[in-house]
Order: structure tokens, then sequence, then C-alpha cells
């Protein structure tokens, strides 16, 4: 039996994707937000929550060593400023990416939002590979503090499949401590239900407003701690389209 969504949590309206769809549109529309702005203080926000997770653990920063798994849409972006944000703080971070769609709209790359982070994050010092058999991810997780997941954001349908599919197996069989951003990778947002694919994640940074397939009963093994930032929407634009 589905379990229903409470309407709000940590006082925030709880929300489906297409509402979050409709704020990031509205905050840029209304508001003059550039989207890479929002990407920015999502990712920064991310970054912050993850040293406070790796400091409860008796890791600081400037010793952490930090996996980031990334997408290749704006998931993939949030955790890319992370990853600049934490190599920052001092610590040691490889980011895996997954390889542009060969056929997708920008012509087999990168979305630019994307590809301005990801020159950024190299530019930072984080080492960046392309996610493949080649890149060694086993090795490198098998390593680490803690993994980001930053693969499948709201906006992504279907069952995670290549690269995304692989990537999932190797953080699953790794057990190692996982931030998943905004949701974990292969869960519904407004389910909460996932296809057998998923990342289970001992924390979940979800990002401006809580969404419904992450406050569901029977999505909260897949969730673990559920946190809501702040990446800048304006109350008023909430209370609009959310009925804050």
């Amino acid at each position: 039996m589905k379990s229903p969504a409470p309407e709000y949590f940590a006082g925030l309206p709880v929300v489906d994707a297409a509402t979050m769809r409709a704020l990031d549109l509205e905050a840029t529309r209304r508001y003059s937000i550039a989207a890479l702005d929002l990407m920015e203080n999502a990712g920064r926000a991310v970054a912050a929550q993850t040293e406070v997770f790796l400091g409860e653990r008796g890791t600081p920063s400037a010793s952490a060593r930090v996996v980031v798994c990334c997408g290749r849409g704006a998931n993939g972006g949030d955790g890319l400023v992370a990853a600049r944000s934490l190599r920052a703080s001092g610590a040691s971070v490889s980011v895996f990416i997954c390889p542009p769609k060969k056929d997708g709209a920008d012509g087999g790359r990168y979305p630019e939002l994307v590809r301005v982070n990801l020159a950024k994050a190299e530019e930072a010092g984080a080492t960046v590979r392309t996610a493949g058999p080649e890149s060694n991810l086993g090795k490198a997780l098998a390593e680490c503090d803690v993994v980001l997941d930053a693969l499948l954001g709201t906006g992504a349908t279907g069952k995670p499949a290549g690269a995304i599919h692989h990537m999932i197996q190797e953080i699953t069989k790794s057990k190692k401590p996982v931030i998943a951003v905004d949701i974990p990778s292969g869960l519904h947002p407004d389910s909460g239900y996932h296809s057998g694919v998923f990342v289970s994640a001992d924390l979940t940074l979800t990002l401006g407003l809580p969404k419904r397939g992450l406050v569901v009963a029977h999505s909260q093994k897949s969730v673990g701690v559920l946190k809501v930032l702040d990446i800048g929407y304006p109350a008023a634009l909430i209370k609009a389209l959310a009925g804050a």
C-alpha cells in the first residue's frame, strides 16, 4: 500500500518534481537569479554539510578523501561545485563523471553549466576522470571516506542504465558512507519507489524544498537522514508556487 506524503517537512512545503522545475524557471524569469548561481549555492551548501558529516565521524576536511560521482546534467553540475569547494577546504577529491551522450541536444558535449563547473573543478585541483571500465572507480571508492552521489536528480526518468547503472553498482558494492545530492539516484522524486537500481544514502541533502518521494515511509531506508538546504529561492516565490 502506498504511504502518503506529509504536506510539510522541517516547516517547508513538500513538493513534486514539476514544482521544482517551475521554481527554477521562475527564479530566473521573475527574480533574475541565474541557473549558474543556483548551482553554485547548491554545491557550496552540499560541501559544507559534507564537512559536517565528516567531522562528526572524526575526519577533518584537510585529510578527507572524497569521491564525487557525477551525472551528465544539473545534478552532476551541483556535484562538481561541491567537489571544487571541498578541494578548497583541503580535501583530496576524485570526480568520476559519466560521458556525455553522443546523440544529445548539446552535440556530444555536456550542457554549458556542467562544462563550466567541470573546468573549475579541474582548475581547483580535483582529479577528474570519465567513468568507464578503465577509470579505477572501484579503487578510489575503496580508499575514500565518503561518496557524493550526484548522478541523477529530480528530472531523471526510467531505470538507470549504462555508465550510471555501473556507478551505482560500484557505490553499493563499496559499502562506503554515501551522501546523496538532492535525491538518491534511482529513487523516483514523486513516489519514492525505485526500479531495482538505486543508491542507498546515509544522508540526503535535498535542495530548496523537500520532495514527496523523500518523505514517504517506504523510501526512508534509501534516503537515510534528510536535510533540506537553502539554495537561494526567494521566500515569495516559494510561497507563490509551493503554497507555503
